[in-house]
């Protein structure tokens, strides 16, 4: 057990995939695994594992923020030896020919400031993906039908973000999308030389002002879960 996790030794699979909301891991977990047991419910940050096609898999929760999502993935590195994770998750669209419901795999991922600023100090890190996931991943989007793009992306400290200039030059320097974990993600991985990869379903659009419905996400985010879990044990 560690502060944030309750998980006994043995609880956590190798390869974790991360929703923000809790409630997602519950559904992600539920739909997707066999026998998913209930491995984490400290502070209501649900986590769950099962098996996916022969393989053990944990699904957890981890919060809104890079602050958040640091916590859970350095104990779930430090303490559990976790060696693949995955974010799959939400973000908005910023390029035309990004559409909502569509796929991003983050390639890199930009931020102003991360919880690991402190240790680069004036460097400004280029935290990416894992190419053999980020490879596996493409494939298997490809495999689904999915309509997907690779590239960059924004890992924002807001949600009401109002720097509308900020944006324009994100939009302008080819940016797919914006979300609020995956750059601190990577940058972990880095650190511990584990594999990480944000598989994102885009639910809204800067540009258009579209928005996917609520009753409509649980759907849309299906396709998300399984390409994350076929390029884990691809």
């Amino acid at each position: 057990m560690t502060i944030h996790i309750g998980a006994k030794s043995g609880d956590i699979a190798e390869t974790v995939l991360l929703p923000g909301d809790p409630y997602r891991a519950k559904w992600a977990a539920k739909t997707y695994l066999s026998n998913p047991k209930m491995v984490n419910n400290v502070r209501g940050m649900l986590g769950f594992t099962g098996i996916y096609r022969g393989e053990q898999v944990t699904i957890q929760g981890s919060g809104m923020g890079m602050p958040s999502l640091s916590i859970y993935v350095n104990e779930l590195i430090r303490d559990y030896d976790a060696k693949t994770l995955i974010r799959i998750g939400s973000c908005g669209g910023m390029q035309p020919q990004v559409k909502i419901r569509d796929i991003i795999l983050a390639m890199t991922a930009s931020a102003l400031s991360t919880p690991s600023s402190s240790i680069f100090k004036e460097l400004n890190f280029a935290p990416c993906a894992d190419y053999g996931l980020l490879s596996a991943a493409a494939t298997a989007a490809a495999h689904k039908g999915s309509t997907t793009h690779v590239g960059g992306i924004y890992s924002s400290d807001a949600f009401y973000d109002e720097r509308s200039d900020l944006n324009e030059q994100m939009t302008r320097h080819g940016l797919l999308a914006v979300e609020m974990e995956a750059a601190e993600l990577y940058n972990l991985a880095a650190r511990y030389s584990r594999r990480a990869l944000a598989v994102l379903t885009v639910s809204d659009h800067l540009q258009t002002g579209e928005a996917l419905p609520a009753e409509q996400r649980e759907k849309s985010f299906g396709n998300m879960v399984e390409i994350a879990l076929e390029a884990a044990f691809s």
